[in-house]
């Protein structure tokens, strides 16, 4: 079992900087791994307040330098929206900046608002990021290659930026589309999937969903690496959990608009919080989420890593404009005090927790 963190790098309030949200997301890469987290990751998000980080390979790049050990993803690249031999050679250098730590989270993108910003139509995104995915394969482990897809093209290339991990850094495919899922099994990859609201037993059917993918490809499911990005706080009292819950129900109004077309934007790029239909209230949240006490998200934690059977869980511990300091507070928590009560619930050291079983 590995935890990871994941920071959107959000803006709730043109009152704090971006470069304050951005310092505050390397700070919190440098605590993860002070206090023994496996991963950290970054999105990649454009042209609103939603998430200020367009370029997850740079933020891994950068905080490479900043730590030692803990291993730094792209949560995600999004496929459609690169041009690939850039891409693929800013992919090389990351992973020997940060010596071989790079885990290559990749996806399709999903919010009408950025790709038309990009001139990109968003109905192509699944076959353009199976291409991007031929082309990774292809780019970086062969001497020379080129590609003749319906969306990217390339004539005969080279990329002299090899990454340090052969022949490639762990792919991971983000994402709940079925079709993603099988090409994870044929081709090798992890699976990493967002849960940020989902019930406890919508965890457990996605997790079904992918193992029956991987049979379906002639692939044990004991083989099969996948991690669950949720919201997940620890606090002291009611009131810190209560503020997080708040801030996760913002980051969903918003992305639901973002998602839905129903974006407002206003002083150039921040999204206004819009309720939706069947939204959630903040009690529901508090009620169902991995939120609460060190209590309440033991047992929480616990039924849903033993239930769904998943390898890595990612926090995410800093959103909206919940304070930082409550942040790292929580991902001391849970590393402190939440860890040991998930290995005494299920009996067993986090490591043999959900272990792969490589073949």
């Amino acid at each position: 079992m590995h935890f990871g963190v994941f920071n959107v790098m959000q803006q709730r309030f043109a009152s704090v900087a971006p470069d304050q949200v951005v310092h505050e997301a390397v700070d919190q890469a440098r605590t993860a791994e002070q206090l023994g987290f496996d991963s950290c990751w970054f999105p990649e998000h454009h042209s609103s307040n939603y998430s200020l980080c367009p370029s997850p390979l740079l933020m891994v790049a950068h905080c490479a330098a900043a730590t030692d050990r803990i291993r730094l993803g792209t949560g995600v690249i999004v496929a459609p929206l690169q041009k690939p031999i850039r891409v693929l050679a800013e992919i090389g250098i990351t992973d020997i900046l940060t010596d071989g730590r790079l885990d290559l989270g990749i996806g399709a993108g999903y919010q009408p608002f950025e790709f038309e910003r990009f001139g990109v139509d968003l109905e192509a995104n699944k076959q353009m990021t199976f291409e991007l995915l031929d082309m990774i394969e292809d780019g970086l482990t062969a001497d020379s290659f080129s590609y003749a897809g319906k969306h990217f093209q390339q004539p005969p290339t080279s990329i002299p930026v090899r990454p340090t991990q052969q022949p490639l850094p762990p792919i991971w495919l983000v994402g709940s589309d079925p079709a993603f899922h099988e090409r994870a099994a044929t081709n090798g990859y992890a699976v990493f999937v967002s849960g940020l609201l989902g019930r406890p037993e919508s965890i457990v059917k996605l997790r079904g969903r992918v193992e029956t993918a991987f049979e379906r490809a002639g692939k044990s499911a004991s083989a099969l690496r996948i991690g669950l990005l949720r919201y997940a706080f620890v606090g002291r009292n009611r009131a810190e959990a209560r503020q997080y819950a708040e801030n996760a129900l913002y980051q969903t109004r918003i992305a639901a608009a973002l998602r839905n077309r129903r974006e407002h934007v206003h002083d150039s790029y921040f999204v206004d919080e819009l309720p939706f239909k069947g939204e959630p209230s903040v009690d529901e949240l508090l009620d169902r989420l991995i939120i609460g006490d060190v209590e309440t998200c033991i047992e929480r934690a616990s039924r849903e890593i033993r239930d769904a059977g998943v390898t890595d869980l990612v926090l995410q511990a800093k959103l909206g404009d919940l304070p930082h300091a409550l942040a790292m507070q929580s991902l001391r928590l849970w590393m402190e005090e939440v860890v040991p009560g998930i290995e005494r619930e299920l009996g067993q050291p986090i490591s043999e927790i959900n272990r792969v079983q490589v073949p």
